[in-house]
């Protein structure tokens, strides 16, 4: 549901000269170093880039969830990683005190959070437990006013960074399922919570992801999100189906750079005395991709909408993120395929890109897990 479409035109024009006079050009740079540079942090902080998606009055943009989803077609139109940064803050690192907090914890934080004088991250994935996220096994145990946490996060985005953690622990040991579990805001700096040095990973270098380690963390018992125990995984779930809708907005945008690429290297490359794009194999390539791109936006839009009405998007968040994950990786071998050898060279965006991009059918839900999503929905759905 568009508010203000002439606000929003030029919100989206100024993300898009940014892309491509800032983001695009410096992307190499941060492949090379592995860092988002200072500079471009800080004028995606003055942008409001980092609380586009959180409420007006904590200092946000409070854009509407199909809004939210034309940013990211603009944003994500450069290396994914400059959404990865800023994205936490707009998704899984600041949704679940917006949806779940309570009036103090929302003061506390999504005032700084929409600035972007803290970074935050969503600690859910154990190394024994990633789509099995109800059997997580890091422990809270209440001790009066407190409670005492132990476990370890596996590969949670921006935990090198972040300066908050919303973090998932067990609170009943007798509970072995998903009720039993709930969320915490946890602060670097508490004593006993570690991260371990930033993975390394096949893609998505500048944005890092590391281990969380907690060995007798301390937190007053304010720090339940909530102030209850055994909704965590409830709100980890409503963060989710948003985080997944915004995957699949992320995949439309770079998806489409990917297709600009390849489109602009088959009208420029000459073999047998034309240029590529004439040969009808490749000009197969390039429509396959336009399709699949275009439905996946128009699918991302469509569950957009019927959030912005109140309507719940389980189903439709999964089936956008698994359509639009599959079509990036799909577009992304094309556009390999079309650029020929020289899409295996690193003198190409498209090398990184292919790389980059095959995260998204692995992270926030496998493809399989949005498959058992979908199914289960449509049997639960049909047994009514």
């Amino acid at each position: 549901m568009i508010q203000d479409q002439e606000t929003l035109t030029l919100l989206l024009d100024s993300i898009r000269r940014f892309v491509r006079e800032r983001l695009i050009p410096a992307e190499q740079s941060v492949n090379d170093s592995d860092e988002i540079p200072a500079d471009i942090a800080a004028e995606m902080r003055a942008m409001g880039l980092f609380g586009y998606a959180l409420p007006t009055e904590y200092g946000g943009l409070g854009l509407t969830t199909e809004e939210q989803m034309h940013v990211s077609f603009e944003l994500c139109y450069a290396s994914p990683v400059f959404r990865s940064y800023i994205g936490t803050n707009n998704g899984i690192g600041g949704m679940g005190i917006v949806i779940d907090g309570t009036p103090a914890q929302k003061d506390k934080y999504l005032h700084r959070l929409a600035a972007g004088d803290i970074i935050g991250s969503f600690a859910l994935t154990e190394p024994d437990n990633g789509s099995d996220a109800a059997g997580l096994k890091t422990f809270a145990r209440r001790d009066g006013d407190h409670y005492v946490i132990n476990g370890t996060k596996r590969y949670i985005t921006n935990a090198p960074e972040a300066t908050i953690f919303t973090l998932m622990a067990r609170t009943d040991a007798a509970q072995k399922g998903a009720s039993g579990v709930s969320a915490f805001i946890i602060e670097r700096g508490t004593p006993g919570l570690t991260t371990a040095a930033p993975d390394r990973k096949m893609g998505q270098r500048g944005s890092h992801t590391s281990d969380v380690i907690l060995e007798d963390v301390r937190v007053p018992a304010s720090s339940l999100i909530g102030g209850k125990e055994g909704q965590g995984f409830k709100t980890a779930m409503k963060v989710l189906d948003r985080a997944r809708l915004n995957i699949a907005a992320v995949c439309v945008g770079i998806a489409q750079r990917m297709l600009d690429d390849a489109l602009a290297y088959a009208m420029q490359r000459r073999q047998f005395g034309q240029p590529i794009a004439e040969f009808q194999l490749v000009q197969a390539m390039l429509a396959d991709s336009k399709t699949e791109i275009y439905a996946a936006r128009s699918m991302t839009l469509d569950a957009a909408r019927l959030a912005d009405t109140g309507v719940n998007i389980i189903t439709e968040a999964s089936c956008a993120k698994l359509f639009a994950s599959e079509m990036c990786s799909r577009v992304a071998d094309r556009c390999v395929q079309i650029h020929g050898g020289a899409g295996y060279m690193q003198e190409y965006a498209i090398e990184r890109l292919f790389r980059d991009v095959r995260l998204f059918r692995i992270f926030e839900g496998t493809s399989q897990i949005q498959q058992l999503v979908i199914a289960r929905n449509m049997i639960r759905q049909a047994s009514r």
